[in-house]
């Protein structure tokens, strides 16, 4: 059993779930951090990540429960499983004696999400939330140009999530975030990103919320005529459809990480497989998805603060932009590229280029590696005000969120 961290300091910690994200923070190991347990239903996720992270075999667990009912086996866990367990696997980790690193939402309700945070306070454990855009070069950068006060107070923000066919097909319409209860609603499992963005932005609480929003494409009444109930069912329009399973991912290779291809496997063959029997080769249009696929969001802040956000699925192309006006300025950026914009006339646009942070490679433009890197200092440290995303500063975000919901829901009725 491991009750504190190795002689040099390295933190210990326990994957919990082996999926793409785990994939992605488990890259510290070795630097500073070293995984020393995996828990993974999945054969293929749990091994692979334990042997590359040199895993002990009799400590490679197939399920929560069995990795439990073992003693304490690290300083903490990185919980990245399906939405709806994170809540008992955190309370359940905090009451064992483990620091939490828990990928965002933090829960599906607010209440869990409080009871989270005061189990934090009750055992004095650290637990930090996955809202790795804070560690964003680009959106840092975007903080520091409002919050300095050469451009006065903020005004007023609007901002826009494009979220994209692409990501919402595959994970909103076919993928594991469809469908409100065994996830969230979207504005949560997708645009708590967002929504703690501009907390973190505007620097205050938010007041009053109205929304707006529904699933208003991908139902049945809207498919082809003729169209079946699978991509590969010989579809009449498959070719020409914009939502072609077979196109994004058999010619296109598009989102190939979310496929746990055998080494060796011919690619296209066994995506090809795939799509004729598992979740991402069904028509969008005949799917059991029921998040919304649009919503807009007013909010008043604390101050008087006005926000607009609107949350799109229907572009090509996925990216935010942020458009926050002050009193003596403004700045404005599509995270490549931020302008700073003053309205003195002697002051010429600054223009910062973050076109390195963007794509599938970046990282979140450095987020993911630095915010697990501040999370091992603020366990070595003992310190959780070293993470910029504790829980106690995270919670306001998924209030908000909760709230959009409840008021989007009103609207519809």
């Amino acid at each position: 059993m491991i009750d504190a961290m190795t002689e040099d300091n390295t933190v210990t910690v326990a994957a919990i779930g082996a999926g793409n994200r785990m994939n992605i923070y488990s890259a510290m190991h070795g630097r500073g951090m070293r995984v020393v347990a995996v828990v993974e239903p999945d054969d293929t996720r749990r091994d692979a990540l334990a042997v590359r992270c040199g895993v002990a075999d009799d400590m490679r667990f197939s399920s929560w429960d069995d990795f439990m009912r073992c003693d304490r086996c690290a300083d903490a866990v990185i919980i990245c499983t399906p939405d709806h367990m994170h809540f008992s696997q955190a309370v359940a980790a905090i009451e064992r004696g483990y620091d939490v690193l828990l990928e965002k939402p933090i829960a599906q309700s607010l209440p869990e999400c409080m009871e989270i945070a005061a189990k934090a306070r009750m055992y004095g454990r650290i637990v930090g939330v996955c809202h790795v855009l804070r560690y964003n070069r680009y959106f840092r950068k975007f903080k520091e140009s409002i919050s300095d006060g050469s451009l006065g107070q903020i005004i007023s923000i609007n901002h826009v999530e494009a979220v994209g066919i692409e990501r919402m097909t595959h994970s909103f319409v076919r993928g594991l975030w469809r469908k409100e209860h065994e996830s969230n609603p979207m504005i949560l499992s997708k645009a708590c990103h967002d929504l703690d963005l501009l907390v973190w932005l505007t620097g205050r609480n938010c007041l009053q919320v109205s929304s707006y929003g529904s699933l208003g494409w991908f139902r049945r009444e809207n498919a082809p005529l003729g169209s079946p109930l699978r991509c590969t069912d010989g579809c009449p329009v498959e070719h020409e459809c914009p939502y072609s399973a077979i196109e994004l991912y058999c010619r296109r290779h598009r989102w190939l990480r979310h496929f746990d291809i055998p080494e060796g496997a011919d690619i296209d063959d066994f995506i090809l497989n795939q799509l004729r029997t598992g979740p991402y080769g069904r028509c969008v249009y005949r799917c059991d998805n029921d998040v919304v696929d649009h919503q807009v969001v007013s909010m008043l802040m604390h101050g008087g603060i006005t926000v607009n956000f609107s949350m799109d699925a229907f572009t090509r192309d996925s990216g935010r932009k942020t458009h926050c006006m002050l009193s003596n300025g403004e700045v404005f950026g599509d995270e490549r590229r931020l302008v700073v914009r003053p309205f003195s006339s002697d002051t010429g646009d600054m223009v910062y280029d973050f076109s390195d942070c963007c794509g599938e490679t970046s990282g979140h433009g450095g987020g993911d590696i630095d915010i697990v890197r501040d999370f091992i200092e603020a366990v070595r440290s003992r310190d959780p005000e070293r993470l910029t995303t504790n829980i106690e500063s995270s919670i306001e975000s998924h209030r908000i969120a909760f709230l959009i919901e409840q008021r989007r829901k009103e609207a519809m009725r």
